[in-house]
C-alpha cells in the first residue's frame, strides 16, 4: 500500500497559503511518503497550478488532484493543462478528476448537472485522446464533437483516476481510467463495493489492476481522546455528507459519517486501522490529517504528531 497525506487548502492570504503548502510537500517528500494529494475545492488554489509549483521543489513523490471537476472545463483545457503540469514536475503527475456534485456545479457554478455519469464517460474518451499526444484528437461522442491538433505530448504517462462512488461510475472508471480516488468510504466500502466492481470492470477491458486510493482522516491522540477527534471531523469535514452521492457511498458500508471513518487513537490503533484498508483491497492511502486541541498551538503541534507518526508508519504499510 502507497501511503500519501493530503497537502492544503490553508487559511490565509495567497502568499502565505502557498509557503505552508510548499513548506508540507518538502516535508512529505524528506519523510518518505510516496504520494501528495491537493484538494481542489471551489474556494480555494487551482490544484494543478499548486502541483506545477510543488514540482520545482521536490524530485521524487508523486503529486495528485483529488479531484478535479469536470464540468468546469472543456477535456481539450484539461489536457493541456495537465500534460504542463506533468511536465512540470518532471512525470510525477496522478490526475484524479471526477464529475463532483450538484451543490458545486448546479448551484456554485450554473453548470447542467444532468447524467454525470455518461458525461464523464465521454469526457474521459476525449481526455484520454489528448493525453496520449501530440497529435490530432479526433473524437465524436454525445457530448463532444473535437478536432483538435496539439503539440504537447507527455513527459511521462499521466495515470488518471476517476471519482467513482456507484456502480455505473465504477465501471467506467475500471474500463476508461488507471483506478479511482475515494473520499467516504470505509473499510466493507472498499472490499465489497469498491474493489470488486472496478477490478471486474478493468479486467474485462483489458487493462490493469486498477488504483484504489482511499482518503481518510487521521488523528494521533489518547484513547480518551478518540470521542474528541471523531467529533472535530464530523465538525470540520461533515457538510460533503449532504451529497446524494456519498450519501449512497456510505449505505455501502458500516460508516453513517465521516466521524465513524476517521482513525484516531494511538499508534497501535491507527495501524490496525490503515492496515484494515490495505486488507480490504486499497492500494493507497490518502491521508487526511486531523488535528485536534483549544488552540492554535496545540492544533499545531497536534497535527505534526500526526504526521510524524504517519511517516513512521509507511515503511511498515508497503
Amino acid at each position: 500500500m502507497r501511503i500519501g497525506v493530503m497537502i492544503g487548502p490553508e487559511k490565509g492570504d495567497a502568499a502565505r497559503k502557498l509557503a505552508r503548502m510548499l513548506d508540507d510537500i518538502a516535508w512529505a517528500e524528506s519523510a518518505g511518503l510516496d504520494t501528495a494529494w491537493i484538494p481542489q475545492i471551489p474556494t480555494d488554489f487551482d490544484a494543478l497550478i499548486t502541483i506545477a509549483l510543488m514540482g520545482q521543489v521536490t524530485t521524487r513523490i508523486e503529486l495528485g488532484t483529488a479531484v478535479v471537476p469536470l464540468q468546469a472545463q472543456h477535456p481539450i483545457a484539461l489536457a493541456r493543462q495537465a500534460l504542463s503540469a506533468q511536465a512540470a514536475a518532471g512525470g510525477r503527475l496522478a490526475l484524479g478528476i471526477g464529475p463532483s456534485h450538484h451543490w458545486i456545479v448546479q448551484d456554485m457554478l450554473g453548470l447542467p448537472y444532468e447524467k454525470p455519469a455518461a458525461y464523464t464517460a465521454d469526457y474521459l474518451e476525449v481526455l484520454n485522446a489528448g493525453l496520449r499526444g501530440p497529435g490530432t484528437v479526433d473524437v465524436e461522442n454525445s457530448t463532444f464533437t473535437v478536432n483538435n491538433p496539439l503539440d504537447l505530448g507527455p513527459v511521462a504517462p499521466v495515470p488518471v483516476l476517476v471519482a467513482a462512488l456507484g456502480p455505473v461510475m465504477l465501471r467506467i472508471a475500471g474500463e476508461q481510467a488507471d483506478g479511482t480516488i475515494l473520499w467516504m468510504a470505509d473499510e466493507r466500502a472498499v472490499g465489497a463495493h469498491v474493489v470488486p466492481r472496478i477490478s471486474k470492470a478493468a479486467a474485462e477491458a483489458g487493462r490493469p489492476a486498477p488504483r484504489v486510493v482511499a482518503g481518510l482522516p487521521v488523528c494521533l491522540c489518547r484513547p480518551s481522546e478518540v470521542a474528541e477527534a471523531k467529533a472535530r471531523a464530523n465538525r470540520i469535514l461533515g457538510e460533503a455528507e449532504v451529497s446524494p452521492n456519498y450519501q449512497r457511498l456510505l449505505e455501502t458500508g458500516d460508516a453513517r459519517d465521516i466521524g465513524d471513518i476517521c482513525v484516531a487513537g494511538d499508534e497501535s490503533a491507527i495501524a490496525e486501522g490503515l492496515r484494515r484498508y490495505g486488507d480490504a483491497g486499497a492500494t493507497d492511502l490518502s491521508v487526511r490529517l486531523l488535528p485536534i486541541g483549544d488552540t492554535r498551538d496545540e492544533l499545531v503541534a497536534s497535527k505534526r504528531r500526526t504526521r510524524e507518526m504517519i511517516a513512521a508508519l509507511a515503511q511498515d504499510l508497503r
